[in-house]
């Protein structure tokens, strides 16, 4: 009655069994990674606005005048 002392049963149970710990395995690591990835975005969201503006000025889609008077309007806002 024993089944060599690993914890699963033999046959379809075993399968199904070790199926488990790996979904349940893969499920921690994704919700680990989903929460650090949320956790980044947060903190880096204030600069975010002045690093596209920074892009756009250094692709030349904007002008000095344009990206100082932007650059001034977003500093406003955060404080």
């Amino acid at each position: 009655m024993m089944d060599g002392g690993i914890g699963f049963t033999h046959g379809a149970g075993g399968i199904f069994g070790l199926l488990f710990w790996i979904i349940l395995i893969v499920l921690i690591v994704v919700a680990v990674r989903w929460l650090m990835n949320a956790n980044g975005n947060q903190s880096g969201r204030s600069n975010s606005a002045l690093d596209i503006l920074d892009q756009r000025y250094a692709r030349g889609e904007i002008d000095q005048q344009e990206y100082e008077q932007k650059r001034r309007e977003i500093s406003q806002k955060d404080n």
